[in-house]
């Protein structure tokens, strides 16, 4: 059994960023983010205390000259780094924890909301650009889960205990130290913008360049037979060269911000010295007390740099949460009964009535009507773009019809649970998609109660056991990306096996022999007609020699139902069937 999908987190536009990662994701690890913030605290603390320690080690040791203060003042300061060592390993193995869990969290909830979208959406959305959603975006929000936590939990604590020390020390000096603070105010602003905008031009480029992968290796064959491969390199090249000044750009704003920080610290800086100095000189301030501001000063510099890093990744950030967010906020098209009718107890005839659809402005489906009888064959044939696969579409509802009805056994299947709905089909293309695993898991497709037997069963009436036989692990044998480890035929007769094991009272097939050989078709013909027993079966054929058998032959051209009728009757009339029989066989094209 699989694991659960995590519920999507309810999008909503009235709460910031932290507080959407914070309801979404990192609310259900405030334990783990309370361990590590404590730690972090520590760590933090020990720079205000390290600053403070400056003043007895001049004052006491250096200037005094005690001897007696040497050997604390040395414990104290060793101590300090002890403890911030090993509270800084504590908090990194925390942190890299918890970002690895949201991480995973956003990429497995983000994967199940894209499988929940309907046909619509993933033909309107590449693959790649999907992967990236899935992948980049995901990525990037779980870093700067990391970043923001360890800067909030770290660098803010060790800001505030080294403020703590030079409030102490002397509120005027700090006064002075923070004169460039007004200066940084509106750059800071202008650059996190900046950093926004080019992160989205990155982010739009990552998805181009990762859609233009997806499509390249899928069809590296074609790639190869036209010479292409200096074409698309070209192509990538040039995604590549966007990208890398978006994300050069994107670098550029997120490093300017540091560098805001090191001009205020500079003034800051030459301000204290100038201001400080003449006590100093005059004898009102010790050597220690400038001694423990400076370096509470020079300490504060790296967690000031380094907040101001959070600042530029707080604006990447928001630009995948923008973008998660406005895909979470897609909602599938398919409509849901609130109260879904239970499927009749036995399963009934197949009927659509005065079917409608269009793709945009494209008719596909003009007033489709016709009866699919429970435990008969119907055989749906026609011209290509006739329709044919987008009945089978709406039957399992991957597509909606914009007008019509379409029930099973008397009831509408909008007033149907999707799921229900869909368990009552078993269905064989052309195209049978296989993945990248043994043959026995694309067979059982993660099923764990089907016994050797059965399994044995399906492999014999699929006639698979032929061919399993020669390969050099038998079941085990790795299908490919794919499938391309399998021949067109033997990717077929996979998928024929998984509807043997699948055992649904409906069957529908979509050219289910079209690629095997004469031989092989014949015995694989006779397992199909042996499983169709008793089942309600929609065939779909161009070869109008595999439907002759079929208890009602449906005609169609241009989306309508033109005929319908046996093989026989339909020759006989000498209409559309006659003239789709005559060039096929008339000509000796069997295909």
């Amino acid at each position: 059994m699989t694991a659960p999908v995590p519920p999507s987190p309810q999008p909503s536009h009235d709460t910031g960023l932290f507080g959407w990662l914070w309801r979404g994701y990192l609310g259900r690890h405030w334990v783990l983010i309370a361990v590590a913030g404590v730690l972090m605290a520590i760590e933090g603390s020990m720079m205000g205390l390290l600053s403070y320690m400056m003043k007895p080690m001049f004052d006491t040791v250096f200037i005094a000259g005690e001897r007696a203060a040497i050997g604390w003042v040395g414990g104290m300061i060793f101590g300090i780094f002890v403890l911030r060592a090993v509270t800084s390993v504590g908090q990194k193995v925390v942190l890299t924890k918890i970002g690895a869990q949201v991480v995973f969290n956003i990429q497995t909830q983000v994967l199940g909301h894209l499988m929940k979208l309907d046909t619509l959406f993933h033909q309107a959305h590449p693959p790649g650009a999907l992967i990236e959603r899935v992948n980049g975006d995901s990525q990037a929000l779980g870093q700067v889960a990391s970043v923001v936590i360890s800067g909030i939990g770290r660098d803010v604590v060790a800001l505030l205990s080294l403020l703590a020390v030079v409030i102490w020390i002397d509120w005027q000096w700090t006064l002075v130290a923070m004169l460039g603070t007004p200066i940084m105010v509106l750059p800071t602003i202008l650059a996190q913008r900046y950093v926004r905008r080019t992160t989205l031009v990155s982010r739009r480029v990552a998805v181009s360049m990762t859609t233009r992968l997806d499509e390249i290796f899928h069809g590296i064959a074609p790639v190869k037979l036209n010479a292409l491969e200096a074409y698309q390199t070209g192509r990538y090249r040039k995604l590549a060269d966007e990208r890398i000044t978006a994300d050069v750009q994107a670098g550029l704003g997120r490093a300017l911000i540091p560098a805001l920080v090191d001009i205020m610290t500079g003034i800051g800086f030459c301000g204290v010295l100038i201001y400080g100095g003449s006590e100093i000189i005059d004898g009102t301030k010790t050597v220690g007390e400038f001694m423990s501001f400076f370096t509470a000063m020079a300490l504060a510099f790296d967690p000031l740099r380094r907040l101001g890093t959070i600042s530029g990744h707080w604006q990447a950030a928001a630009v995948s949460v923008g973008r998660l967010r406005e895909m979470f906020d897609t909602e599938p098209t398919l409509k849901v009964a609130s109260k879904p009718v239970p499927l009749p107890a036995a399963s009934g005839d197949l009927v659509l009535d005065d079917v409608t659809l269009n793709y945009g402005d494209v008719p596909v489906l003009q007033g489709t009507s016709f009866v699919a009888q429970a435990g008969k064959t119907t055989a749906i044939v026609g011209p290509s773009g006739a329709g044919k696969s987008t009945i089978f579409n709406i039957l399992t509802r991957l597509a909606e019809p914009d007008g019509g009805r379409v029930s099973l056994g008397g009831v509408a299947i909008d007033q149907l649970d999707p799921v229900e709905l869909r368990a009552q089909f078993s269905m064989v293309t052309q195209d049978a998609l296989l993945f990248d695993e043994s043959l026995r898991e694309n067979i059982l497709l993660g099923r764990r109660d089907v016994t050797d037997a059965r399994l044995e069963r399906a492999l014999e009436a699929a006639q698979i056991s032929t061919f399993v036989a020669g390969l050099p692990a038998g079941l085990e044998t790795t299908a490919g990306p794919r499938g391309s480890a399998l021949s067109g035929g033997q990717r077929q007769r996979v998928a024929i096996a998984r509807a043997v094991l699948r055992d649904t009272p409906i069957l529908l097939l979509d050219e289910a022999t079209s690629a095997l050989d004469a031989q092989s078709e014949q015995l694989v013909q006779r397992a199909l007609e042996t499983l169709a027993e008793g089942r309600t079966t929609l065939v779909i054929a161009h070869r109008l020699s595999t439907v002759r058998r079929a208890d009602k032959i449906i005609v169609m051209e241009q989306g309508r139902v033109v005929e319908q009728g046996t093989h026989d009757a339909l020759l006989a009339r000498g209409g559309a069937y006659a003239r789709l029989h005559a060039l096929q066989f008339d000509t000796g094209n069997t295909d």
